[in-house]
């Protein structure tokens, strides 16, 4: 666990996720700026998680056959030049070019650094690794909403966009010196390959579910907050919270999650999301959303690592790379659909009717998660 491989991917996922955090929530209010409507807020996040969608796959099996190192460094070289550019989208339009190609970049870094390390993670122990290293992840998105929302209210938007690429070029700049090359245990799998594994199926499926409830978390709850008048340092507290919340457990339950009914595990995660979207319409103050925050958190806690654990299981049959990368597509087919659904929805019905039908959804998945997991 405390080799330099891990420590060095550790570090350099929390630095870029970090840069992300400080951006990502801050995007709707940017994008409103620009004159984008909530249909248009939906696509400019639905277009990262499309192009993330069609390349992870790809990528996901060359860092199986042609080495890991190669696709991190340019993606994080990527994602510093595209926080520059952020800057001079000025429309709506340009703004969605830019997030597609940043989408791209991402399916270099993130899926690959998970395959990374899968390939360490011993039989048995998957959860405690899985999960210890998703907490770089998390931290990084939790850390980012607070951070990026100072800055926006003390230097402005540009700042924010300039912090993303120093952070992302640190990240780069670790990669660079320190990580060896891993080509991992190649499998002749693809995408369609990860989809003949019946436990890859269900656990697909509940990814694509829990992005879509974290996708109207992310970029609707700043919506919310708006409305109510809480101004963006407190929004993103509220992220944070749920973020940081999951990061915490993630070793801890990932420990957990080595030693009990991981589909159990997965599915109490999710109910719990599902409950606090159904009352968060209620909900009309700070403390109060931050405490429905705080649960979110606990239910992704809960839920992650046990899946984690069962994709880098099924990665030992089909390739870690593959794996992955069809995991990573999963949650982005959820971040996809949830911006443009809820989009929809909150232009068609309001804000409020955009947490209500999403919780309702989920609620819904997760007796057909349970119904796959038993058909394996």
């Amino acid at each position: 666990m405390g080799s330099r491989v891990f420590n060095v991917l550790f570090i350099s996922v929390f630095s870029v996720m970090l840069g992300l955090g400080i951006v990502v929530p801050l995007l709707p209010y940017y994008a409103e700026s620009l004159g984008a409507t909530g249909l248009w807020i939906g696509a400019i996040f639905s277009g990262f998680s499309l192009s993330r969608a069609v390349f992870m796959p790809l990528i996901g099996k060359l860092s199986d056959s042609r080495g890991r190192r190669f696709f991190i460094l340019t993606g994080l070289l990527i994602f510093t030049i595209l926080s520059f550019i952020y800057i001079y989208a000025n429309s709506v339009y340009s703004l969605t070019a830019v997030r597609i190609v940043h989408g791209i970049a991402s399916a270099m870094v993130i899926p690959v650094a998970l395959a990374y390390i899968a390939d360490l993670s011993p039989k048995g122990r998957e959860g405690m690794y899985m999960g210890t290293f998703m907490a770089s992840m998390f931290f990084g998105m939790g850390f980012g909403p607070l951070v990026g929302g100072v800055i926006r209210d003390m230097y402005g938007m540009e700042a924010v966009f300039i912090s993303m690429a120093v952070l992302s070029f640190i990240s780069f700049l670790i990669c660079l010196l320190f990580l060896p090359e891993s080509r991992g245990k190649y499998r002749q799998a693809s995408l369609k390959g990860a989809l003949k594994n019946k436990v890859m199926r269900a656990i697909l499926f509940f990814r694509a579910m829990n992005a879509f409830a974290n996708g109207v978390f992310m970029v609707f709850l700043p919506v919310l907050g708006y409305l109510i008048s809480l101004p963006s340092t407190q929004t993103g507290m509220l992220i944070s919270t749920s973020i940081f919340t999951t990061a915490i457990l993630q070793r801890r339950f990932g420990r957990f999650a080595d030693n009990h009914n991981k589909a159990v595990l997965i599915s109490a995660g999710s109910a719990i999301i599902a409950f606090c979207f159904l009352f968060i319409p209620f909900l009309k103050s700070f403390e109060s959303l931050l405490l429905a925050s705080l649960i979110i958190g606990i239910g992704g806690a809960l839920s992650m690592p046990s899946a984690m654990a069962l994709v880098t299981i099924a990665g030992r049959e089909i390739g870690q790379g593959t794996a992955m990368g069809a995991f990573n597509t999963a949650m982005s087919i959820g971040m996809i659909t949830a911006p443009m659904i809820a989009g929809g929805i909150m232009d068609a019905m309001g804000i409020y009717h955009v947490f209500l039908v999403s919780g309702t959804i989920c609620f819904i998945s997760i007796p057909a998660f349970l119904l796959m997991m038993k058909m394996k």
